[in-house]
Formats: structure tokens, C-alpha cells, sequence
């Protein structure tokens, strides 16, 4: 996948178009889903909520940049704005997905029909869009081919859209927020991941900053990553 966390500071192209993998290119089965302890009607889209939960019911949270909120990607609605960010040359870069906005619409579809893996939201600071992510669970995801995955680890991928709030910490204060959000309300997850670029300088020490700790250099299929963990056995003291 490209989701690259692009500048933290600062749905992909088909796999057939770019020969990556996709979050939601796994098969779940009954046997998986009871293995990791997770309801077996989740395998059958009946209940997609059962995987992620539903970030976009979460609480908000007052952070030092202001009240935060996560709400769930409609593409009737945010469709036009995430796609600019997408062409944002900055995000561009790490996420590959500028172009038209059928491009973003394909990569969202994705998420939004599948079965509940990866939750795409509109992440909203005193009011105002201005951030994108994905709560995914990476445990389930390609991801986990590539690092020793425990079962519930869940991901976290994101960009912040407006020019305005990057380079001033921002994003550290949000990932500190989300990654909060997720364990609280994600009991049997353990730690929140995530796989920034390396060369996304910016974004790994975002991460670093908001509790995160480097655990190693990861070769996916279309990038070098840093793999970071937040442990919830750690989070009082990070």
C-alpha cells in the first residue's frame, strides 16, 4: 500500500495499475477470525464495525491544538477535498495518489465496501477538516507478512491537508490523540503500529515524538518503512 503517514508534520491505485498490495486484498476466514478471537460474522460483512470498531463514533478529545474529532469518510462529501490533498505534491509523494478524483474515490471505495479492516476518516480540529486516516487493523493487513505481528495490533496511516498546520507539531499531538482514541476503545489491542517511509523524515519523528518507539527497518513492496510501535503497556510513560 502507499499510505506513507505523509507529512504528519507537513484508496490506491488499483494493484493491477501498480503491482502492490492492498489492505483488503486478504481473505478472512471463520477459522482466522476465531484464532484472533474476533466475531465470526465480521468474515461475512455482517458486522463491519467488528473489526476497527467505529472511529467515527468515538469520542472527541481536547488536545493543546484544540478539540479533535475523527469522523467517517462520506465520499459525497469529502471526496473533492481529500482528493486536493492527495495533489498536494508533499503528500503526493508518499501516498501516490494524485490524479483525477475517480483515483481517491477507487482507494476509499475500497475501504468503505469492504469488510471493515480499514476505516477511512476525516480527522477535524476545532470544527474544521484538515487531517486524513485510516484505522486499520495490522494484524490483518499485508503488513503483517513483513513484521511479527501480534493478534488486535492495530495501524494508523495519515496526513495532515492543510499547509497551515504543518512544521508546528501538530501532527505529534494528533497521533498522541488517535493512538489514545484507539486504545481506549480497542481493549484487546496491545499496541498501535504504523510503517512511515524513511525518507519521510518529518513523519518518523512525528511518531517519535507522540509515543512511538522505531523497531526496525521494514522492505514492503513499495517502500523502505519505518515500523513504530506504541505500546499501551507503555503509553504513561512515552
Amino acid at each position: 500500500m502507499h499510505q506513507a503517514d505523509a507529512h504528519t508534520e507537513t484508496g490506491a491505485v488499483p494493484p493491477d495499475a501498480t503491482g502492490t498490495e492492498d489492505t483488503l486484498e486478504l481473505r478472512l476466514t471463520e477459522e482466522l477470525l476465531a484464532l484472533l478471537g474476533d466475531p465470526p460474522a465480521a468474515a461475512a460483512g455482517a458486522d463491519a464495525s467488528a473489526l476497527v470498531g467505529d472511529p467515527g463514533g468515538w469520542s472527541p478529545v481536547t488536545t493543546s491544538a484544540g478539540v479533535f474529532q475523527l469522523v467517517t469518510v462520506q465520499p459525497e462529501r469529502d471526496l473533492a477535498v481529500i482528493s486536493r490533498w492527495m495533489n498536494d505534491p508533499a503528500v503526493a509523494a508518499f501516498w501516490e495518489l494524485a490524479g483525477p478524483e475517480a483515483v481517491t474515490a477507487a482507494h476509499l471505495r475500497r475501504q468503505l465496501a469492504g469488510d471493515g479492516r480499514s476505516v477511512p476518516c476525516l480527522g477535524v480540529l476545532g470544527g474544521t477538516p484538515m487531517s486524513y486516516w485510516e484505522i486499520y487493523r495490522a494484524d490483518l493487513d499485508p503488513l503483517a507478512r513483513h513484521y511479527p505481528a501480534r493478534p488486535h495490533d492495530m495501524g494508523v496511516h495519515l496526513l495532515i491537508g492543510g499547509v497551515g498546520n504543518r512544521g508546528r507539531g501538530i501532527g505529534t499531538v494528533l497521533l498522541r490523540a488517535v493512538s489514545d482514541l484507539v486504545l481506549d476503545n480497542r481493549p484487546l489491542c496491545g499496541r498501535v503500529v504504523a510503517e512511515p517511509d524513511l525518507r519521510n523524515t518529518p513523519s518518523v519523528s512525528a511518531f517519535l515524538s507522540a509515543g512511538f518507539r522505531f523497531c526496525a527497518e521494514v522492505d514492503l513492496p513499495d517502500k523502505r518503512a519505518a515500523l513504530m510501535v506504541r505500546d499501551r503497556a507503555h503509553r504513561e510513560h512515552l
